[in-house]
């Protein structure tokens, strides 16, 4: 696969569903050669919607990579899903791509998740193209969209090129960087485009614009080269026409991808070595540093794990170090992947795409080489399911179906609740967890039975309390017995364990111990040996314990410190099992009198509605116990609303937005923070919750 890195453009196709982003890549495709034959996303013949899920719903799932060949350019395209809930796919996509091609619905506009894209490409480093979809829709307001995309992402959007009619009759695209001597019938200013164009391209380099407003026109190839610079440093944002129904602009989308997207030398990756932060070298002969940025696991259970390769060479059935690994990764045959097809290939170079099989070393973010790049950062999904198996005896199948898809989707969390024995699956939406059920009956022929979401509430204290508890049990031969003083404090999140634990907080500070899960510190300052140092240990193994079981209403203990000051033992009848049972019972105890509360987790929404739609969404939010912190025009008469809400009131809110704003509302929701949870809510779910006493 030995290729020029300059020849190579990585692209992820993101936006919007429903934009006809999978249909513009099947026809690139198609146009270019790569493929034969008349593929559609209606007819469940897409090339990139090549997944049952896909064909069934008429829409992208996974994350697709596919390869083309045009004007001597190597063209790695990665079709991504449009709908918010499968954000995490975009977001791995990203990070193996220097491009991001954000698709907009002529007709529909700018949505909720174009901007997700927009956001998610910045925050990759990206440049990024818009293509307009749809030219064939009816009633487009051109003008109107043009003005929202430059009012949504900023003036640097300037059109490469404008339609000549629209809908129906639409004909074809007219280049603004080299206008036609005659460009009549175009459906904006080709004159007035070209001239902000050019101004927008030249800016990046003071020579070249200190001679164009001395009257020189840079040359045709100089605007070439400088238009790659501009994007790549966000000064330029081109946006290119088409529609793909009446192959109008795709030829000419090829063009541009070949000229105009970032070359893997025209975006500098950071990576770290030693402790020490590198620029790599997108170089053959360089070490090498590589990242799996998608795992896949088919129906034939073959788990493929997608790499992209930033410098060095990667080659087949060879070992390569990985600091994930505790020893060297071994690998297989190295596949180039065409959508669902793939095959073998010797090696890969900087800016190469490909895929490894039956790795099980490699997941989604591991680095490959001595240097270790940036973990890929997914969004925390909020919204969980207890799932069980439909059928007895199907547990063991169940888990192993649910570890697949976890290593699948980075958005997609599943616990074991070691209480309730339940497993509990959290992802982005109801749609998202919707889907990966279909996915474990199709592919690992696995049904399940969902409950209610299960809202990760937590117990903590708001005030200083004291308390002590003596266990002590006989049982005829050698008994039981321990006795433990202890103290609880507030820890709020952030605080510093090391600030905290102090002399001069605990004057008689022995040792402490942070446990970052849960922002549990607990300190022993214990003087004068009335607790043999022993039995420490098992103290803390019995907060531990309790942290995990709750005391209040059966939710995980978060945000306290305790402190062991004093205690008893007895040379025969104490033991670690005695000091355990005592410290969860003293645990109890305290917590019970410091002001327990509940804490849930509070969501950032960003919900995007027409305009007029506002005020419902202001009342509605009200009724959730949510606020409104912001909002500002999203264009195209859509206002987009900032709002906090607690998750337990949002969880079904799809359906209600939905319904409020006739399906034209959309919105994403993100992990805030934690909140108490207000007393009269917080009696309800306490009547509803079991907590477990200890077994002795």
């Amino acid at each position: 696969m030995a290729r020029n890195v300059a020849d190579i453009r990585n692209i992820a196709i993101c936006g919007h569903g429903s934009a006809g982003k999978t249909t513009l890549v099947d026809h690139l495709l198609t146009l270019s050669g790569a493929v034969k034959g008349n593929p559609s996303v209606d007819a469940g013949t897409s090339i990139c919607d090549f997944d049952e899920e896909e064909k069934h719903h008429k829409h992208s799932i996974e994350a697709a990579v596919v390869h083309l060949d045009h004007a001597g350019k190597r063209i790695n395209i990665i079709d991504t899903p449009g709908y918010p809930d499968l954000v995490g796919q975009m977001i791995g996509a990203l990070r193996a791509v220097e491009t991001a091609l954000i698709a907009i619905d002529a007709h529909a506009g700018i949505k909720v998740n174009t901007r997700r894209a927009w956001q998610e490409a910045g925050k990759a480093g990206c440049g990024r193209i818009i293509v307009v979809t749809k030219l064939d829709a009816e009633n487009i307001d051109l003008a109107g969209l043009l003005a929202a995309i430059k009012e949504t992402f900023g003036n640097g959007c300037v059109p490469l090129n404008v339609p000549v009619g629209l809908g129906d009759h639409v004909k074809g695209v007219v280049s603004t960087l080299n206008p036609p001597a005659g460009s009549d019938g175009a459906e904006l200013d080709v004159k007035q485009i070209h001239e902000s164009l050019v101004e927008s391209i030249i800016e990046v380099d003071e020579k070249t614009m200190e001679r164009y407003f001395e009257g020189e026109m840079p040359s045709a190839d100089e605007l070439s080269k400088l238009m790659v610079q501009a994007i790549a440093a966000g000064t330029l944002t081109p946006i290119v026409f088409t529609s793909a129904k009446k192959e109008v602009g795709v030829k000419e989308l090829l063009d541009v991808l070949a000229t105009a997207a970032l070359p893997p030398t025209a975006v500098p990756r950071k990576a770290a070595t030693n402790g020490d932060e590198v620029t790599l070298k997108p170089d053959p002969a360089a070490p090498l540093a590589a990242q799996v940025f998608k795992t896949r696991i088919d129906p034939f259970v073959q788990r493929l794990s997608y790499i992209r390769v930033y410098a060095g060479t990667l080659k087949r059935d060879s070992t390569v170090h990985s600091a994930a690994a505790r020893k060297g990764v071994k690998l297989g045959p190295l596949l180039e992947v065409q959508a669902g097809a793939t095959q073998p290939t010797d090696e890969a170079g900087p800016g190469d795409i490909v895929a490894v099989a039956k790795c099980e070393d490699l997941h989604t973010g591991t680095s490959l080489g001595d240097v270790e790049l940036p973990p890929l950062n997914f969004p925390t999904p909020m919204v969980g399911l207890a799932v069980a198996p439909k059928n007895r005896g199907d547990e063991a199948k169940l888990s192993g179906a649910l570890h697949k898809i976890t290593e699948e989707e980075r958005t997609i969390h599943l616990e074991h609740d070691p209480e309730t024995k339940e497993m509990v699956l959290t992802g982005m939406s109801e749609l998202h967890l919707l889907l990966m059920k279909e996915r474990l009956k199709r592919r690992d022929h696995v049904e399940i039975e969902t409950h209610e979401p299960k809202i990760p509430y937590r117990e903590t204290v708001q005030m200083n309390a004291d308390s002590s508890y003596r266990h002590k049990k006989q049982t005829g031969g050698s008994g039981q017995f321990a006795e433990v003083h202890a103290r609880i404090y507030p820890f709020p999140e952030g605080t510093d364990p090391e600030s905290f634990a102090t002399k001069e907080r605990f004057p008689q500070l022995k040792n402490s111990h942070y446990h970052k899960e849960s922002n549990f510190l607990w300190v022993d300052s214990v003087v004068g040996g009335s607790i043999p140092g022993n039995f420490m240990p098992a103290i803390e193994k019995g907060f531990l314990e309790r942290t995990k079981q709750g005391v209040i209403a059966g939710f995980p203990v978060q945000n306290v410190c305790m402190e062991v000051y004093f205690g008893k033992d007895h040379p025969v009848d104490s033991n670690e099992t005695a000091f355990r049972i005592a410290a969860s019972k003293v645990f109890a105890d305290v917590f019970k009198k410091a002001r327990p509360c509940l804490l849930e987790p509070v969501v950032n929404l960003h919900i995007t509605v027409p305009a007029d739609k506002v005020g419902d969404v202001s009342s509605d939010l009200s009724g959730r116990r949510g606020q409104m912190v912001g909002m500002e025009s999203a264009g195209g008469g859509q206002t987009t609303v900032e709002a906090k809400a607690p998750l337990s009131e949002v969880t079904t809110y799809a359906r209600t937005l939905s319904s409020m704003t006739g399906g034209q509302g959309s919105f994403t929701m993100e992990f805030s923070h934690y909140d108490v949870v207000p007393g009269n809510v917080q009696q309800d779910i306490m009547s509803k919750a079991k907590v477990k006493e200890d077994v002795e």
